[in-house]
């Protein structure tokens, strides 16, 4: 519906009302109307998982077109983002916002900072997504505000063609709210606590819903050690239980990422159930690490799977633990990746070690044997080292194909004596086209960054502390960010403005007319910043 529609239906609505209402103005409704156009989490849920499906299917026919997201801990980074975007590239099209557990886990608990292993409190996710969509819909408001004042500038002015211009920009308005992919991590549970979390992050809005094959209970970083999974048919009951989530809550088109941990997991927590030689739980038990053994080498408790006539003891670990074959990840991460296409889920996650096109693709190959039209959700992880696995990648291709590397020492490439190196040159160069070159060879179709801004924060604050509290005092303040924001275009050097103070003057001025007590009048310091 149109601003001038929106309007038109107001007026209607309050002349229904034989003058009871006649302190309504239509044209304010109108506008706080278009101001917050979501209503509920489950309306941006279905908006967003259309958005998804339409964004996938445009990879499927070109993959150039890839999509993106940073991870965000806060709502007001998410809008923070999103503003960035508009400004830079004038719209949002593919690009996403990521909810990483890790941040939830590091920064948002109220035990305080915890490792990645799925101990905070699970009402902490769904209470981030809401967050920051409550940001992201304010996002919405404040930018709709400006052109308000301005159509109101144009009218006072008798500017018809601004104020048509400025009457075609409010109508064609794109909205901050974009997609979430956000981070169940194990699922908090069995298969039912799985549905109830997954049920509330909907409800929050979450359109795309990413879960791993760990076991909950033990849970541990993807990029770290001591990682167990579960048997396919185990992991299989959580995606059908995201399903459902799905499917009760009228999100037909929701999105399930299925992550798998296999490549650096070695460990399992029980033997898969199976009926048949090759069947699902006879495949990830033939990865398990046995020793073939007679009936009479039996000990107390041990644990025997007989395969072929053959009697296999699993080894097992103190921890009551079973160890797969070192060697088996890939094999593992392949079959994990395409059983779960083949049981509902929507795109893939495979956790990887180190950021390699060619390794990511030779995995992505072979799972599009089975699944033509497989895809791939990528962690551009902050814990790689880009720098030195790319310089090591281009260290060894140069070895490989024949040319001279004598100049450069493996091990220590990433010194910043070889900053200004060609091989430095040429590794910053792939690092810059690794998310075009995924997409395009490795079926990626989602880049992104688990934990920028948490590195960005950290950053951003040791170079003011740096500056503010030495020397420089208040200077270190002003040259380092103040003046950054005035000449960058930064919204938020009027932070009352970000904060929605105009929005707020606006809705005075909607409720008490001239009597409005407003805060944005002639002696608000931040008319130095307009």
């Amino acid at each position: 519906m149109s601003y001038q529609d929106h309007i038109i239906e107001m007026s209607q609505l309050v002349k229904s009302k034989g003058g009871a209402w006649d302190g309504i103005d239509a044209e304010a409704v109108a506008r706080m109307r278009l101001q917050n156009r979501f209503k509920t989490g489950l309306e941006i849920a279905r908006y967003t998982a259309d958005i998804m499906r339409k964004d996938m299917a445009a990879y499927d026919a070109n993959p150039a077109d890839y999509t993106q997201s940073l991870g965000c801990w806060h709502g007001f980074i998410a809008q923070q983002q999103m503003i960035a975007i508009k400004k830079h590239f004038g719209t949002t099209e593919r690009k996403y916002i990521y909810l990483s557990g890790w941040m939830i886990a590091a920064l948002r608990s109220e035990f305080g900072p915890l490792p990645d292993q799925s101990m905070h409190e699970k009402t902490s996710v769904p209470a981030l997504i809401a967050e920051i969509y409550t940001f992201l819909k304010q996002a919405d408001a404040r930018e709709l505000g400006l052109l308000f004042r301005d159509l109101d500038a144009a009218r006072a002015a008798g500017d018809a063609a601004r104020e048509e211009e400025l009457t075609d920009a409010i109508d064609n308005f794109q909205t901050h709210v974009v997609p979430i992919i956000a981070d169940i991590d194990a699922g908090f549970g069995n298969a039912e606590a799985t549905y109830l979390l997954a049920k509330k992050m909907i409800e929050a809005g979450a359109c795309a819903i990413q879960i791993e094959n760990q076991v909950s209970d033990e849970k541990q970083c993807g990029h770290q050690d001591g990682k167990v999974t579960v048997p396919h048919e185990d992991f299989i009951q959580k995606l059908r239980a995201v399903r459902y989530a799905f499917l009760e809550l009228g999100v037909d088109n929701g999105i399930i990422v299925s992550r798998t941990d296999s490549l650096g997991a070695g460990l399992t927590k029980q033997i898969a159930y199976s009926k048949a030689p090759g069947d699902l739980g006879d495949k990830y038990n033939g990865f398990l690490d046995c020793e073939e053994i007679a009936a009479a080498d039996l000990k107390n408790g041990d644990v025997v799977i007989e395969r072929g006539g053959k009697l296999l003891r699993p080894k097992r670990l103190p921890s009551n633990l079973f160890q797969f074959r070192p060697g088996t990840g890939e094999d593992r991460c392949v079959l994990d990746s395409i059983t779960s296409l083949q049981n509902g889920a929507d795109l893939l996650w495979i956790e990887t070690e180190k950021p390699h096109v060619e390794q990511i693709a030779g995995m992505m190959d072979r799972i599009r044997e089975v699944v033509p039209n497989a895809k791939l959700a990528y962690n551009n992880s902050p814990s790689f080292n880009w720098t030195l696995s790319f310089r090591q990648q281009v260290y060894d291709a140069w070895a490989k194909a024949g040319k001279a590397v004598a100049a450069y020492e493996r091990e220590k490439l990433m010194s910043v004596d070889y900053d200004g190196t060609d091989l430095a040159a040429e590794a910053d160069e792939r690092i810059r086209n690794f998310q075009a070159d995924g997409a395009k060879r490795a079926g990626i179709f989602h880049h992104l960054i688990t934990l920028p801004t948490y590195h960005t924060a950290a950053l951003s604050t040791d170079n003011l502390a740096r500056e503010y509290f030495g020397a420089q005092g208040m200077l270190g303040y002003v040259l380092g960010v103040q003046r950054q924001e005035i000449r960058q275009g930064i919204a938020c050097v009027r932070h009352q403005n970000m904060s929605g103070s105009d929005v707020g003057d606006d809705h005075k001025e909607y409720f008490a007319g001239e009597a409005a007590l407003k805060a944005g009048g002639v002696h608000n310091t931040m008319n130095q910043f307009a």
